[in-house]
């Protein structure tokens, strides 16, 4: 398969942002998304052409027991075409629906490929699902074929559907095995014909307070929205990228799979049971690697573990997820002398707003809108654009990397597209110099005394103490105040959940927030999560709902239980 007239416009794109890193201004300017010609399937006209005859190394696994192996692109372009051959006897077509239930293992990158060479569609999938989420998966996804380890496939035994089944180590009896593709020659796959507005991905968002939603990607919102991404990340071709993330979310597509092989880079996995600072930072030093992303939950465990090794050989350190604090920025900077940037996006879009290669970093800011990305904030209240309100894409403007769609549901989808925009139900405030700054989720945010707050700003000064692993901030309904902010937080090792603890950490808030912000009370609590990380605030919100309508009291600390908070008298 040789390169096409597409493969031409889409190399000048990457080409054209690669080349403006550190220049934000002309990027903007210059950049727009690429109209392509006909027919496009990322990995037969992107993939298999960057890896014919390419001994670089593409992929690279470490385990936690010091084992390895390494991939170059061109095997990883065989090995797919191979997994594509076994596919297709298994009955595998263009718009089959293919849930991919791996871990981090070559498997994952070979069927992610062999899936779009297809033209089928990928529906990855964490594999810490049990079979009613499975059920729910495969019933609303349409699933025709799941691909599955050994461990995994018990939880299909219960769920109804009829899907073909492959597995990937010793197959059951009624599953195929995996292995079988090796025997398949690994000649090249003909283009199957895919266009750009056919579908690609199916992504469940993880869903903090309601059902997942199903996202619909086509062949060309994450293959070629991900530009922005690989912009951000600033990586060149050679670079050695890691990026902590789970398969079967977003965000692994994003950094483990489309952005680095969008920037020719290798991408460098590090699989581990139980997260070791000491030991994920002894591995980006011996692997040399020089871009690295990590959600911010991360990143606060790596600062309060010894950093003075320094940063090997990174040249560019990220944060995507969640807000980042700007209490880690700064720690990063003093000790390895490097800029942590923050970016913004959802598992709806690509990167839509980011601290970029070269730009001036405000701590706490998201940053700006990437190239390309019509963001608008739009207030709350009167629909308009403002320097407050929800973070928004112009429709009119729409970019490629948005997603279709809800698939399946029409009320979420008018709801998200209302009003000549795409809401992404996050609210930020823009200063001056058009930086965007994080408040919050538009359900997460509150008021207390008629004072609106942020929750995020409350963590982002909780977090500071040593004391304090990871913090919630959620009103707490009072008789006086309506409500008033309380703190779930998860300690640090070496700290106990005792009275101490308690004053020290309210202590410390009270110094440093406003009176208005004020954390009144505080709680030690194991925060509750999503499967993909994600704090479920609104589990929180509904202990401090029921516990008032109950009128029972929870083991919780409050501000006026502490004689020694209280200001002197003048």
């Amino acid at each position: 398969m040789g390169a096409t007239r597409n493969t031409e416009i889409y190399l000048k794109a990457r080409d054209l942002l690669l080349g403006l890193r550190g220049d934000y201004a002309r990027a903007v300017e210059q950049f727009a998304w690429p109209e392509l010609e006909g027919r496009f399937n990322w990995a037969v006209d992107w993939f298999d052409v960057i890896a014919r005859d390419n001994d670089q190394t593409a992929l690279w696994l470490v385990e936690e027991d010091g084992s390895e192996a390494r991939y170059t692109f061109d095997e990883m372009a065989r090995r797919s075409n191979q997994v594509a051959a076994f596919l297709a006897e298994r009955g595998v077509s263009h718009g089959d629906r293919v849930m991919l239930m791996l871990n981090n293992q070559v498997e994952l990158w070979e069927s992610m490929l062999a899936v779009m060479k297809l033209g089928a569609v990928i529906m990855p999938t964490t594999s810490a699902l049990g079979p009613v989420d499975l059920a729910d998966r495969i019933d609303r996804g349409g699933a025709r074929y799941v691909v599955a380890n050994a461990a995994d496939t018990a939880k299909f035994d219960g769920v109804a559907g009829e899907y073909g089944r492959i597995c990937v180590g010793e197959a059951p009896a009624g599953w195929a095995s995996y292995r079988d593709a090796y025997a398949f020659p690994g000649r090249p796959v003909a283009h199957p014909g895919t266009t750009p507005e056919d579908p690609l991905l199916l992504y469940f968002t993880s869903g903090t307070t309601s059902r997942p939603k199903l996202v619909e990607h086509t062949q060309i919102s994450y293959p070629m929205g991900h530009l922005s991404t690989a912009y951000w990340i600033g990586s060149r071709p050679g670079d050695v990228h890691l990026n902590i993330s789970s398969p079967g979310w977003a965000k692994h597509a994003w950094s483990c799979f489309f952005a680095p092989w969008i920037a020719q880079a290798t991408i460098f996995v590090y699989n581990y049971r139980r997260f070791d600072p000491g030991a994920l930072l002894g591995q980006i030093r011996r692997a040399r690697v020089t871009t690295f992303c990590a959600p911010p939950t991360v990143w606060r465990m790596l600062i309060k573990a010894d950093l003075s090794g320094g940063p090997g050989d990174l040249r560019e350190v990220l944060s995507a997820g969640e807000p980042l604090n700007p209490e880690v920025i700064e720690q990063v900077q003093r000790q390895w002398g490097l800029t942590l940037r923050d970016g913004f996006g959802q598992t709806e879009t690509t990167l839509l707003i980011g601290n970029v290669p070269g730009m001036p970093v405000k701590p706490g800011s998201m940053g700006l809108p990437l190239p390309g990305m019509p963001v608008s904030l739009v207030d709350l209240v009167t629909g308009g654009q403002s320097d407050e309100g929800e973070i928004c894409i112009d429709l009119s403007r729409r970019p490629v990397s948005l997603m279709t769609g809800y698939q399946g549901d029409d009320e979420r989808h008018s709801e998200a597209m209302r009003d000549g925009y795409y809401h992404t139900g996050d609210v930020a405030v823009r200063d001056a110099d058009g930086y965007i700054f994080y408040i919050g989720r538009t359900d997460d945010v509150f008021k207390a005394s008629d004072y609106k707050i942020s929750p995020f700003e409350l963590e982002s000064v909780l977090i500071e103490h040593p004391a304090v692993a990871e913090a919630a901030v959620v009103p707490a309904p009072d008789e006086l105040r309506l409500a008033v902010p309380k703190a779930y937080v998860a300690l640090t090792a070496g700290w106990e959940p005792d009275r101490e603890t308690a004053l020290a950490i309210l202590r410390h808030a009270r110094e440093k927030l406003a009176p208005f912000q004020r954390v009144r009370r505080l709680e030690f609590f194991e925060l509750p999560k999503t499967v993909s990380g994600k704090i479920r605030r609104v589990d929180l919100r509904g202990r401090e709902q029921d516990a008032a309508a109950g009128g029972s009291s929870l083991p919780e600390w409050r501000d006026e239980e502490f004689p020694e908070l209280r200001e002197p008298r003048s």
